[in-house]
């Protein structure tokens, strides 16, 4: 009889379509990407080599199969241009920018400003343009949904860094996940219910610059449709904003003497962030949720971790307007902060840097968006 009734329950299961779309998700390719970005050196906005990398970026989302690829143009102009530097102050009473503490050890962090610590010469010469001010942009492409294309998320990585290095991981790691994603949906065989965009900020190191242009700019346009009944809706209502940033390194606490191991964790995981404190918590909980389900369903080596203490990337200046997460590879104020990355922001973050553990980390936080979004906007592969 039990036998039976179990047979039953398992013919009743069908298999889930959506694991061979993310088993296209590819190791190689991820890191190909990444290794891509890192020939335009730190992306350091305002530079030559932040508009290559911008013209390259714009040139793989077409080749991914847009029609509809959009630069979003705005000026910088900073009232400070220096940057802070120097160690984390090391008193554990200290709240971590989001609201987190800080706990345990602490290293040292903060930003490189000094081009002779970069050792790789060729490197140093291409880092060495300071930034302009001026004319800026961000670039993004869009998935047109076919049921509800009035409806859409954004999936978004910052593409600029700094610190002298390659900017591997802060955010080439974000930026080649979202791209990877593009290249997935964009296909010809996938088609979605709601719409995606796809979007790769700039300025998000001077503070989120590139993300609040597009909110000034595009927030009040959101459902409008253009012209009416013609069923194109240039800005759809956002769903929810999801972030990338910083993917890879989850090696732990900082030593004693402020070290880090050089060996990712066995219990790395993937950590998923919303603002406990913003207008739509609710919602971004209930977002990040949704993640953490797509992660046990088709992330292949690291689990997903949910914390209220979204900060300091993107997805922050959405947070009062709609639902928004971010990902990362450990809490960005009570961990990246507090020294847990010493690649942050300096000359070491590079691709070699970097294992294929870390980059594994990234190609499984990939996964675990790739799952949600083709959940959440209604994907299906055409037979």
């Amino acid at each position: 009889m039990f036998s039976g009734i179990l047979g039953a329950a398992e013919t009743a299961i069908a298999p889930d379509p959506l694991v061979g779309l993310v088993a296209r998700l590819e190791l190689t390719a991820y890191k190909a990407t990444i290794k891509n970005l890192t020939r335009f050196g730190d992306r350091r906005q305002g530079t030559a080599r932040n508009r290559a990398a911008l013209d390259w970026i714009e040139a793989q989302l077409n080749a991914f199969g847009s029609t509809n690829t959009t630069r979003l143009l705005y000026n910088y102009f900073p009232t400070d241009p220096r940057w802070p530097s120097g160690p984390v102050n090391k008193s554990p009473r200290l709240m971590a920018p989001g609201g987190a503490r800080f706990r345990g050890q602490l290293g040292p962090t903060g930003v490189n400003l000094e081009g002779q610590r970069q050792l790789d010469e060729k490197l140093r010469a291409l880092n060495a343009q300071p930034g302009d001010v001026g004319a800026r942009a961000s670039v993004y492409c869009t998935k047109i949904g076919t049921t509800h294309p009035e409806e859409m998320y954004i999936v978004s990585a910052h593409m600029d860094g700094h610190g002298w290095g390659e900017a591997a991981n802060d955010d080439g790691s974000g930026t080649a996940i979202v791209l990877e994603l593009a290249r997935i949906l964009l296909a010809p065989d996938v088609k979605t219910a709601r719409s995606i965009r796809f979007i790769l900020w700039n300025n998000e190191e001077t503070g989120l610059n590139g993300a609040r242009a597009y909110i000034t700019q595009r927030a009040g346009l959101q459902g409008q449709e253009v012209p009416v009944g013609s069923g194109n809706y240039p800005e759809p209502k956002w769903l929810g904003v999801i972030q990338h940033d910083m993917m890879l390194f989850d090696h732990g606490m900082p030593r004693a003497d402020g070290t880090v191991s050089p060996v990712q964790r066995p219990e790395a995981d993937v950590n998923i962030e919303f603002q406990a404190t913003a207008k739509f918590s609710a919602g971004a909980q209930q977002l990040a949720w949704a993640f953490v389900a797509a992660n046990e369903a088709y992330a292949t080596d690291y689990p997903a971790a949910v914390g209220p203490h979204m900060t300091n990337t993107d997805s922050v200046p959405f947070m009062d307007l709609v639902p928004a997460i971010s990902l990362r590879e450990n809490e960005r104020g009570r961990e990246i902060g507090a020294g847990w990355d010493p690649h942050w922001h300096q000359p070491t973050d590079v691709f070699t840097t970097f294992s294929d553990q870390d980059f594994r980390l990234g190609l499984n936080a990939a996964q675990t968006t790739l799952g949600a979004i083709a959940r959440l906007a209604g994907a299906a592969v055409l037979k």
